[in-house]
């Protein structure tokens, strides 16, 4: 039996909640806000109730701040995230040369050219969804969005010229992930989740081109599970690289900061330099 459409305000939250939707008031006002005929609201509620991820019906995600465009597939920024931004801002120097890699809508790229005030600045991912998503909303600023698996799309003479790399890679074991919530498991492409076996193996890959592409002194951040920052510390560590982890209980979140060591003798060659040409 079809259900009458409302678009009266308890109402709706009313037919939110049954749905298992923890926020429902707050969902209401948005859904209410996002459609300007009961034709709309009506679409965008029963794509809601169905599970579809409230990012996705709205067409946006608010990530530090800023309203970011996230389409359907694509991996919707997570609050926690902002952690990698805040210790991205702590340890660089001004006006640094910036990656930022498995970029999904390139949220955490708009946050960090903000904070930041790069001199220059790219993102990468390997699913075609992110990219044309992350173009899409990194097009003003005139940021250059990569095609390709990790450190592989960028052109190679910027090896060792990078003051920062930031990546939210997948972390979740894959036996972990059909634990996952319904909105990430069946609407997220399995490559924005899936971290291999122990959830550590695209990480393991980020440190490991790290070291070539990190000029001396410049760091790499990346988001990982509270559980998994001895062992990603050990890889860190093992390619070379000076890990540090950050947590932050407020947004119940961790990051693994890592810092290429200056050569004896030399000086760290971060902010201040050229941009990659």
């Amino acid at each position: 039996m079809t259900v009458p459409f409302t678009t009266d305000h308890s109402a709706l939250v009313s037919r939110l909640r049954a749905a298992g939707c923890v926020y429902a008031e707050d969902e209401a006002d948005l859904l209410l806000d996002a459609a300007d005929s009961p034709a709309l609201l009506a679409d965008l509620v029963a794509r809601r109730i169905a599970g579809e991820p409230l990012e996705y019906v709205l067409g946006w995600a608010e990530f530090c701040g800023l309203r970011v465009a996230v389409d359907p597939g694509v991996f919707v920024p997570r609050g926690r995230t902002a952690l990698v931004v805040d210790v991205a801002a702590a340890v660089t120097g001004p006006a640094p040369a910036v990656v930022d890699l498995c970029c999904g809508s390139g949220a955490t790229t708009l946050a960090l050219a903000r904070r930041l005030a790069p001199r220059w600045l790219a993102a990468a991912d390997i699913d075609s969804a992110a990219v044309a998503c992350a173009r899409r909303n990194l097009a003003r600023l005139g940021v250059p969005v990569f095609s390709g698996d990790l450190f592989d799309p960028l052109p190679p003479r910027w090896r060792g010229r990078l003051d920062l790399v930031v990546a939210n890679a997948p972390y979740v074991p894959t036996s972990a992930v059909e634990l996952l919530p319904p909105e990430a498991r069946l609407h997220e492409a399995p490559v924005a989740l899936d971290g291999g076996p122990d959830g550590l193996a695209v990480l393991r890959r980020v440190a490991a081109g790290a070291v070539r592409w990190l000029a001396p002194g410049g760091h790499v951040v990346v988001e990982a599970a509270e559980a998994q920052t001895d062992a990603l510390c050990a890889a860190f560590a093992e390619v070379g690289l000076v890990p540090a982890v950050r947590h932050d209980e407020d947004l119940e979140a961790t990051a693994v900061v890592a810092r290429l060591p200056v050569p004896e003798g030399g000086s760290p060659d971060v902010a201040g330099g050229r941009a990659p040409h």
